[in-house]
Parts: C-alpha cells; structure tokens; sequence
C-alpha cells in the first residue's frame, strides 16, 4: 500500500511539473508565433523566413552577451528597432517584386525561402556550426515550491513574452494605426477613402512582425542552445499554432500555444520526446476538425 501511494505521488509531481512546463513553453511559443500572427494571419503573407530571423536574433543576442556582458533580453529589446527596419525593407521588396504584381502566392514563397536559406547559410559562414549558449543570472537557478519546479531561465522568457503579446494585442485593438493593420486584409479601399496608404500600414505591420523575432530569439538561446539550422524545427509548429489559435488573433495565438506547449511536455514526459511532434500535430488536426477557425477565428 505503502508503494501505491508513493507512485501515485510520484506521478501526481511529474503530472503537475509537466503541466507547468508545458505552460512556460507555451509562452515562448507565443512570442515566437506573434509575428507570424502578423504576418500570415493578417497581411496574409506566407513569410516562411520568420525562423530564420529568429536565429538571427538569438546569435545577435549571443554576441552581445559575449562580448560585452550584456543580458540577451535587453540586447533583443534594443534591436528591435533595427529588426523592425530590416522587416520594413523586406517589405518593400517584396511588395514591388511580387506583391504588387500579383505574383506573391508561389514566387513570394520562393521569395522567403531563398531568405530563409541565405541567412542560414550567412550564419554557418561566419559562426560554424557548433551550438552557442549565453549566460545570464536566471539561467540555471529553479524556484522550488512544494512539489513544483520552475526553471527561471524558461519562467523570464514566458513573463516578458506575455508581456509583449499584451503590447502586441493593445496596439492593434486600441491605436488608429492597430486598427489599420487589423483592416488592411479586410477592405483596403475603405482605408484608401480615409486617406490611409495601404501599403504603408502593411510595411509597417511587417516590420512590427520581425522586431518580435529579435525577442523570439533571444528567448530560444535562453532556453537553448542554438546553431544555424535550428530554426527549421519550428516552422511546422509555428504556422501550426497561427492556424490552431485562429488567424490573426493573439489572444488565440497565446492560447494554443499553450495548449501545445502542455500537449508536448506531457507527451515528452510519460511516453518520450520522439512521439510529441506525432501527438501536438494530432491534436492540431482533431482541433481544427471541430473547428475549422481556429479557437478563437472569426
């Protein structure tokens, strides 16, 4: 009897750890998703490249802290203004090359991929291929309360990324320019009647979606260890939690993120790592089966 309830025990604090966990990796989920919420579920752009710009945050906050001691988060704070003006070019670019004349459905994709590998391949030239890691005071120690176990270095990156789908979230529900962005992909000749430039809303939206992989990143090499090709490993998940969550609502981005993120670690935890992509994807269909929109589509 004795032994049944110290399993039961036992299985209870792997049941709620991994609950939590889950939980906390949802959060960075979320912000590694937001931008694609942006992107994919409001301008409808297919920027497959977002990882790839995720990476680059991650190894610009890896310099950083290597170099000149600085925290990873505040690195990627203050190169979100530089990431949102790169995004803006992209932008641009594509806009003139394909959007514009009606070619962004394949070419476009064609478009991002080539970035998605270039930049790869600019990372592996000038860094290699062996996996960097920065440091921090919050990576490493653990709060412990009862039977809980909560790692700081993945609690720091759930808070600030909560906090920036929050920001994320007011600006596009309380600013006139938020909601521009929200209309853009509904009636943009109802904006060009208020005097607002379409494209120039879009520029701008692009440009807020890659700013937030300079946080993303940071995030990911806090968590882990990072190396150029790392990024693949989350596109599938990534255009998965936009679809799940509904297109273009970040408060359902966030929610299925973090139903994810606990489908994951409770797969990891009772039956292994290998089957959690198989399962988290299962989940996403029979979801979707439901409801075709997403949690919260409209």
């Amino acid at each position: 009897m004795g032994l049944s309830v110290r399993l039961m025990v036992f299985s209870f604090d792997l049941l709620i750890n991994a609950v939590i966990s889950g939980i906390l990796i949802g959060g960075f989920y979320a912000a590694v998703t937001s931008g694609v919420s942006l992107s994919f579920g409001i301008l409808d752009i297919v920027n497959i490249a977002h990882p790839a710009f995720i990476i680059l945050g991650s190894y610009i906050a890896y310099v950083a802290n290597a170099t000149f001691g600085i925290d990873p988060i505040l690195a990627a704070i203050v190169m979100m203004p530089v990431f949102y003006v790169l995004g803006a070019g992209i932008y641009q670019v594509y806009y003139v090359s394909f959007e514009k004349r009606g070619q962004e459905s394949l070419r476009g994709l064609a478009f991002f991929f080539g970035l998605l590998f270039i930049t790869e391949v600019m990372l592996v030239l000038y860094f290699g291929v062996d996996y960097r890691y920065v440091e921090a005071r919050y990576i490493g120690p653990s709060w412990h309360f009862a039977m809980l176990d909560i790692p700081l270095r993945i609690l720091v990156p759930c808070l600030v990324a909560l906090v920036l789908t929050a920001g994320l979230q007011i600006f596009l529900t309380r600013s006139f320019l938020g909601r521009a962005v929200m209309a853009v992909a509904q009636d943009q000749l109802a904006l060009r009647l208020l005097a607002v430039d379409p494209i120039k809303i879009k520029r701008i939206a692009f440009g807020i979606s890659i700013a937030t992989a300079s946080l993303a990143g940071a995030f990911l090499i806090i968590i882990q260890p990072v190396e150029p090709s790392v990024g693949r490993e989350y596109i599938g998940r990534i255009f998965a939690i936009c679809v799940l969550g509904g297109m273009g609502s970040l408060p359902g981005t966030v929610i299925a993120a973090m139903l994810l993120g606990i489908v994951e670690s409770l797969t990891s935890t009772f039956y292994g790592p290998s089957w959690a992509p198989a399962v988290s994807f299962g989940f996403l269909l029979l979801t979707l089966a439901v409801r075709p929109a997403g949690l919260l589509g409209r």
